[in-house]
């Protein structure tokens, strides 16, 4: 029997009672889903890197996902966010019938709260002990500012993680305030303007750039730390090992 149930967005999405067919439009959905039930995942991203051993048919990107591969897999329920996925391919699939969640993801509680919602209401699968352990992890009071850090995201031009975003949250919620939190959310700037901020460390992560040794440091006088982008920027089992690796 079909449910008319409301995204993060408010949108109405007419989910099935049962959901076994689920295709995922974002790397973190993706490795949340397969972390509770690998076999109802029929199709994701060719981004959706974890776990290591998925093995589903791909549906290209997260910007220019095949619409046609993906009504071909028959999903029960499409996933996936609002700053991850266009707004023109979600609109699209649902024009064809398929029911889409759209999460809306800025804050780490809010992305335990989302996932929350997704795994209860949605797919009515029994939350992850992940789950719960993120939010003791993440969601309690805001600790004392330790240090000041930034973190870019390219290179050609450079840009960098600005506020009202999830890893400016989470580098607030390890103590560490985002040097360009006042800013937009990806703001181009230059090296020069980084250091000018006067932060303690640059965080370099893997990914969306491949941050290395030997791309990255060299344009900075202010130290910098090659980190897993991961643990930055996805939400989902990553969480807790996120809390335990960078708080080192």
């Amino acid at each position: 029997m079909t449910r008319t149930l409301h995204d993060d967005l408010g949108a109405p999405v007419d989910v099935a009672g049962v959901v076994r067919r689920v295709v995922s439009l974002v790397p973190s959905l993706t490795e949340a889903l397969a972390s509770v039930r690998p076999e109802a995942l029929v199709g994701a991203t060719v981004w959706c890197t974890h776990p290591a051993d998925l093995d589903v048919p791909r549906v290209r990107g997260t910007k220019n996902p095949d619409l046609a591969a993906i009504r071909a897999l028959a999903p029960d329920l499409v996933v996936a966010n609002k700053e991850e996925n266009r707004e023109l391919d979600v609109r699209r699939l649902r024009e064809a019938g398929i029911p889409v969640w759209v999460t809306d993801i800025a804050t780490v509680p809010g992305a335990v709260a989302s996932m929350e919602t997704l795994f209860v209401d949605a797919l009515r699968w029994a939350p992850p002990s992940w789950l719960s352990q993120a939010r003791t992890l993440w969601c309690g009071d805001l600790p004392p500012v330790t240090g000041r850090a930034v973190v870019p995201i390219w290179r050609d031009p450079w840009m960098v993680v600005g506020g009202d975003t999830f890893t400016s949250d989470l580098l607030r919620r390890l103590g560490w305030e985002n040097a360009y939190a006042d800013t937009d959310r990806y703001p181009t700037v230059e090296p020069a303007d980084i250091d000018a901020r006067r932060p303690d460390v640059v965080l370099l992560p893997d990914e969306p750039y491949v941050f290395t040794a030997e791309d990255g440091p060299e344009a900075f006088a202010t130290p910098t730390r090659l980190v897993s982008g991961r643990l930055l920027t996805w939400y989902g089992p990553s969480l807790v090992e996120a809390a335990k690796t960078l708080q080192r």
